[in-house]
């Protein structure tokens, strides 16, 4: 899955890419539509711990792939081709500058966190409503030419979409049956997509509240995930090899951990996907599925072999792992189990299929 970083000019947004993949989008050839793709593991302690554990020959974490899109202009009509890549993308990772810095310029001369939110929604607000609108008219030309075609339905439905964003509300706040989740699937919709907030604060600002708290009531009203980074503290706490003296660091600073691990967490969670884990001596590895999925799709992501022949998955999990130190204690304590096909995975399941081909 791909998580696409947008937003206005001088946001922080190839900063990011660089902390997040070490991707330097000054030098790196974009892809197509202008982006720029790096690969980033989700910084996931429980892995940590399991490593720590097995001490395997090789540990895999999950990985997101973040795309760098074009800047975000004022202008519409130049955001058009923006705006066809993000059709591509299953998360909009929003940048918003909130930190000062005369010497970095601003696109309306100010800084102001959440009217440029509001600015970057509006776009992407007026993005969907041209295309709903121009499926009415399409509809409505139809069924001037063919009387007996009954158009009614769609164009009741398009109605009702059309009138939930006039009132400036992204489509993923609208309550949709079966039915129309069916056919908005394939719409090419960008306010449906997941939505995470990435405030870009200045080092001063990494433990005031705020501006967070500023633009976190707009976000969950978008139903939209956000997060505070720091991308002049991440950028310092890169340049530390040692994790002692990246640990002392952030403890004079009062954070607690680096935000750009807890990015990658949200950006995972934000993609409504979850990891379960297999564990041993020759590797411990993080899998990535989406929530719901089953103990069958879970097989297929490591091999479309285990989904086809899957008999049982053995079952433990990491809290009980680590909670009694062992497999054989969590046996022994009998929180081990067998779950067939139709189990959905839970985040944090360890897990060990049986198959036959």
């Amino acid at each position: 899955m791909h998580s696409g970083l947008i937003g206005l000019p001088q946001a922080g947004k190839k900063t990011l890419l660089r902390l997040l993949t070490r991707v330097d989008a000054q030098t790196s050839a974009p892809s197509q539509g202008g982006a720029v793709p790096g690969v980033c593991p989700v910084r996931d302690p429980r892995v940590e711990r399991l490593a720590a554990m097995y001490r395997p020959q090789k540990v895999t974490p999950a990985t997101i792939q973040y795309l760098l899109m074009p800047d975000l202009t004022k202008d519409s009509a130049k955001n058009q081709e923006l705006f066809k890549a993000l059709l591509l993308v299953d998360l909009l990772g929003v940048v918003i500058r909130a930190f000062d810095d005369d010497t970095v310029f601003h696109l309306e001369g100010s800084v102001d966190p959440l009217r440029d939110l509001e600015m970057v929604q509006a776009e992407l607000l007026l993005h969907d409503l041209l295309f709903v609108e121009k499926r009415l008219e399409r509809l409505a030309k139809e069924s001037a030419r063919r009387r007996g075609l009954d158009r009614a339905p769609e164009q009741a439905w398009l109605t009702r979409l059309q009138g939930h964003l006039n009132e400036n509300a992204p489509l993923r706040t609208m309550a949709l049956g079966p039915e129309e989740e069916k056919l908005l699937s394939g719409a090419p919709l960008l306010t449906r997509k997941p939505l995470l907030v990435i405030l870009n604060v200045g080092e001063a600002q990494a433990r005031d509240p705020r501006a967070l708290n500023e633009v976190q009531q707009r976000a969950a009203a978008w139903r939209a995930h956000i997060i505070q980074v720091s991308a002049k503290i991440e950028e310092e706490l890169s340049q530390l090899d040692d994790p002692t003296e990246r640990a002392a660091f952030l403890a004079e600073l009062g954070i607690a951990e680096s935000a750009i691990d807890g990015l990658t967490r949200v950006s995972y969670e934000a993609l409504g996907l979850i990891s379960y884990f297999t564990v041993g001596s020759d590797e411990v590895r993080a899998w990535t599925v989406r929530r719901g999925a089953s103990a069958a799709e879970a097989a297929g992501v490591i091999h479309s072999d285990l989904e086809r022949g899957f008999i049982r998955a053995e079952l433990i999990t990491y809290h009980d792992l680590m909670a009694l130190g062992s497999e054989q204690a969590v046996a022994g304590a009998g929180k081990a189990h067998l779950k067939g096909k139709d189990y959905v995975v839970e985040d944090g399941d360890i897990l060990n299929f049986r198959f036959n081909v």
